[in-house]
């Protein structure tokens, strides 16, 4: 039964993903809006509904602290792991829109998670506010993307780039969209529950089926979406799910989390020390992988990966108060996070220049 759960859940994913991606970027042409606004809304909000649904229920539930921990792990997650192995199969190429706009929005909604956080909660007034950020953020990315639209016909008189008499209507394309992420969800929770039958067939303890499986169990559909977006070559929508997933995280699935939690969200002392600071850092990680050359290229997945393993490996040893955590932190701490921080920090100055050097003069 497990083997089979397993099977069905990976193949609903992989069909759920093409389905969503093909319906997407044809939906993004018929309604004159960029891949990369579809990628941003649409399909990230879409990607993210097993993070909504399981705060929501612990919200409601007066367990609200866990949808700390579910968007916190997924935000590292979704940059980590989803942007590093999907960038490891195919260099990623990076719309300046993100660098410019959506990138810095990410870091400073995290910023503004840890300062709501400051007081130990995050409250029904701190959740209202992420809500409202999220309706002004969603309306003016669509806005921008018509109006920038609207330019491109003109400038090709009345005639939209890869949009023509004979595109399929926006009504089937929307179907392939909610048929995709239907298969997605019923696919991640699938997979889930197969691969925890065999972890504790295997005697894998709880908490590390916790911390491995589960948690990263609620963001495989934005996994299996991006992968295949960029394998299909709809690459502004694989980034764009990554960015759109860990902004609609914080202002949807927290905003409404808080919004609906009888007492808001409690916030441990660990999440406020730790979790969220690795939150706010792999933010602005972001900022210069995607700020060099517009390229998230093989040796940066491989970078962002092994942060991963070792975030990972880190609550595993802190749960188990593992004698090597010591000596594990301060390496990370004193060596490898300073030495990777230059070495980006050395590539976005040279890059920084030489487009200095390539700006055309006058």
């Amino acid at each position: 039964m497990a083997l089979l759960l397993f099977i069905s859940g990976l193949v609903f994913l992989v069909v759920g993903a093409e389905l969503l991606v093909r319906g997407a970027s044809r939906l993004a042409a018929v309604l004159g809006v960029s891949p990369i606004v579809i990628g941003l809304t649409v399909v990230a909000f879409g990607t993210s509904t097993p993070e909504l649904a399981v705060s929501i229920k612990s919200a409601w539930a007066d367990q609200a602290g866990i949808a700390v921990g579910n968007v916190v792990g997924s935000n590292i997650f979704n940059v980590l792991f989803i942007l590093g192995i999907t960038a490891l199969i195919v260099p990623l190429t990076v719309s300046q829109r993100l660098v410019r706009l959506d990138v810095p929005i990410m870091i400073a909604l995290s910023i503004a998670v840890l300062l709501f956080a400051l007081d130990g909660r995050i409250s029904q007034m701190d959740g209202g506010l992420l809500v409202l950020a999220l309706v002004v953020y969603v309306g003016y990315a669509i806005y921008q993307s018509r109006r920038e639209s609207a330019e491109v016909r003109d400038e090709y008189g009345g005639e939209f780039p890869g949009q023509s008499a004979a595109s399929p209507s926006w009504l089937r394309n929307l179907a392939l969209v909610v048929g995709g992420l239907v298969l997605l969800v019923l696919g991640a929770g699938w997979l889930v529950d197969g691969a925890i039958s065999f972890a504790r067939h295997l005697g894998i303890s709880e908490l590390v089926i916790g911390l491995t499986v589960v948690a990263a169990g609620t963001s495989l559909p934005e996994v299996v979406t991006s992968i295949m977006a960029a394998i299909r070559g709809e690459r502004d929508i694989a980034v764009g799910n990554v960015v759109g997933s860990n902004l609609f995280n914080i202002m949807g699935v927290l905003g409404i989390s808080g919004l609906i939690a009888p007492h808001g969200i409690e916030i441990s002392a660990a999440a406020r020390h730790f979790d969220i600071p690795v939150m706010i850092a792999v933010a602005f990680a972001c900022l210069p992988i995607l700020f060099t050359g517009g390229v998230v290229s093989r040796w940066e997945a491989i970078l962002l990966l092994g942060y991963y393993v070792a975030y990972t490996l880190y609550l595993i040893l802190a749960a188990g108060q593992h004698d090597s955590l010591a000596p594990f932190s301060n390496v990370m701490l004193y060596f490898v996070i300073p030495l990777t921080a230059i070495t980006l920090l050395t590539i976005a100055v040279r890059e920084m220049r030489s487009n200095a050097r390539n700006r055309p003069v006058g």
